[in-house]
């Protein structure tokens, strides 16, 4: 019969602590890399529970502690901790609006393992059907993170408008055909 020859051969697997160096800092960029998409999934998801006024989404995304600053032409906005935040959306993104909300061009910075930054492109449009009012406009977000047990959290977020025009839409309100927020916000009474 048929043998097979299969000497043994040593293999010199020991590196160099040149080479321990720089894999160290392989895996070190590789999680940089992998908080950053993880951050840009959390905010993305912060507009997507912001526009369908999903408030248990963004309860898994607020801090517990998380504050918040906007200010824009008409209005300005100060809220300290998840609660408030939570309830300042499920009343003003409520079964009257009509909104859509979207970040671009984040840039974020990594400043530790449990610490980050991001500023992020808005371009919003709201409508409040019950005031005719119809806003829109851009703004710079400005938020920091922190991870902790593992998850990323949105600690704080703070935005000054870039622009906003706000026009009275009384004798043009739009035929809207479609409207999440009419079934899923908030019937608010005035």
């Amino acid at each position: 019969g048929w043998t097979r020859s299969n000497p043994r051969k040593e293999i010199d697997v020991s590196i160099s602590e040149n080479e321990v160096g720089e894999l160290a800092q392989l895996k070190r960029d590789v999680q940089i890399l992998k908080d950053i998409e993880a951050i840009k999934r959390l905010k993305h998801a912060y507009f997507r529970g912001i526009d369908s006024a999903d408030l248990e989404l963004l309860a898994g995304i607020f801090h517990k502690d998380i504050t918040a600053h906007f200010i824009g032409g008409l209005y300005e906005w100060q809220i300290a901790g998840r609660a408030e935040y939570l309830e300042a959306i499920g009343q003003n993104f409520n079964s009257d609006v009509v909104c859509q909300h979207n970040g671009h061009h984040p840039e974020i910075d990594i400043l530790s393992e449990t610490e980050a930054t991001g500023i992020w492109y808005l371009h919003d449009i709201f409508y409040n059907l019950h005031m005719k009012v119809l806003t829109q406009g851009t703004a710079f977000y400005k938020d920091t993170y922190v991870k902790e047990d593992g998850q990323w959290w949105l600690k704080s977020t703070y935005y000054k408008r870039h622009y906003e025009i706000v026009e009275m839409i009384e004798d043009h309100v739009p035929n809207v055909t479609m409207r999440y927020l009419a079934e899923h916000g908030r019937k608010v009474t005035y």
